[in-house]
């Protein structure tokens, strides 16, 4: 039995990511690298201990493989505690048949176990896959405060991308009077980031009662948070006005990589909360004198002869001589060969880019309907000479081409 907690933290880690195609094909979306030298779940899990919740399940379904070893005894983040602590949650099975989570509801349903041998008074319930720094303190002293059963935590978009989210109506002291999913005609821009603290007790019963309903999709957002404004419950909103990024997507995931460049707000090694990783063991990187490299991240291990602008390199990563990458994502030990360029690109891991290919191109190089982030997925080789067009998604292996 663990001892009691006041607060444990839930992050739904399950996704197999699918509009991130071929980067998850081989690992959960939580697990893809991101920022040179981090992974997108270490910034909910960094969040947690720098916001002193020191008791986390993840909650993995797809390819677990990768995110439990990764995560270990989440020592890199302070979480390998006696009592608490991180801990990896996969659905298990129950009597003759497994189940797989059928919505975010059911997934904390499934694991109502795990949570009750804390006693907790509070849940966070977090996404495995968004970009961002919180401090959870201050949204739970605001739960508090207003004696909540639930506070989600929303953001103001822009008046036009407002369907793509859940969006809050909010009376005057920010309590949640309306709740639509992916509304045609918002009448509000305070969208739901996906980050709710509820009041254990209130949570637990409807989560019961959500499961015992056959035409529920057992979701948080369709489902749990709309039943408890209709049963006339206090929930509150929680207004955050930092970076935060869902990387769901190639174009989003690319542009929060491109963002480490140029957004102090996404200053990752801030001293004052920090976003903690489990480093790879590699030497320090090697510039040569001939390289030229700009405004770009280059971490461990790296080994740059050419040419390095405006990108994000990972760990042990290759770029031999006359070879250019710009506007790009290179993750850990990716090659590119002499002559080879990348260009707005996102290169997955241990991928070879063989000499004088071209992967990817300049938005002016093609028709704007056309254009789009080049993809080379995990372990592909890229032919010399061959050329992978803006916008493709490669995941098997491209020939050689005849010289230039």
């Amino acid at each position: 039995m663990g001892q009691g907690k006041e607060c444990v933290a839930m992050i739904l880690a399950g996704g197999q990511g699918s509009r991130l195609y071929v980067l998850t094909t081989k690992v959960a979306k939580p697990a893809v690298p991101f920022g040179g030298k981090y992974r997108i779940i270490d910034f909910p899990l960094s969040n947690c201990t720098n916001s002193d919740i020191d008791t986390v399940g993840v909650l993995t379904q797809y390819r677990p493989q990768e995110l439990n070893a990764y995560i270990g005894n989440g020592q890199p983040w302070d979480l390998d505690r006696e009592n608490g602590g991180v801990h990896v949650l996969q659905p298990y099975m129950t009597g003759s048949t497994g189940e797989w989570y059928k919505g975010t509801a059911n997934a904390i349903y499934q694991n109502m176990d795990f949570i009750e041998q804390y006693d907790p008074k509070y849940v966070v319930i977090l996404g495995g896959d968004h970009i961002y720094r919180m401090d959870y303190s201050k949204m739970l002293d605001q739960h508090k405060s207003h004696n909540a059963a639930a506070t989600i935590a929303v953001l103001e978009v822009e008046w036009e991308e407002a369907s793509r989210f859940g969006i809050m109506s909010v009376d005057e002291n920010d309590n949640i009077i309306e709740f639509a999913e992916k509304p045609k005609e918002p009448k509000s821009n305070l969208a739901s980031m996906g980050i709710y603290i509820f009041t254990w007790e209130k949570l637990r019963d409807y989560l019961t009662r959500d499961e015992a309903d056959p035409n529920s999709k057992n979701d948080f957002g369709g489902d749990i948070i709309p039943a408890m404004i209709a049963a006339g419950e206090t929930v509150v909103a929680h207004r955050f006005d930092g970076y935060w990024k869902d990387v769901g997507t190639i174009n989003s995931l690319w542009d929060a990589n491109m963002d480490m460049l140029i957004n102090p707000q996404l200053d990752a090694f801030g001293a004052n909360w920090k976003i903690y990783t489990r480093n790879p063991t590699a030497p320090p990187h090697y510039i040569s004198r001939e390289a030229h490299v700009e405004h770009s991240i280059i971490p461990e291990g790296c080994e740059i002869y050419g040419r390095v602008e405006n990108s994000v390199l990972f760990h042990s990563v290759t770029v031999e001589k006359d070879a250019v990458v710009r506007y790009s994502a290179v993750m850990p030990g990716a090659v590119i060969d002499e002559g080879a360029v990348v260009e707005y690109a996102i290169v997955a891991e241990g991928a070879h880019i063989h000499a004088g290919a071209h992967v990817g191109g300049d938005p002016q190089s093609v028709d704007p309907d056309q254009w789009g982030i080049a993809v080379i997925a995990a372990d592909v080789n890229i032919g010399e000479n061959a050329a992978v067009p803006a916008g493709k998604m490669i995941d098997s292996d491209i020939e050689a081409k005849e010289g230039k």
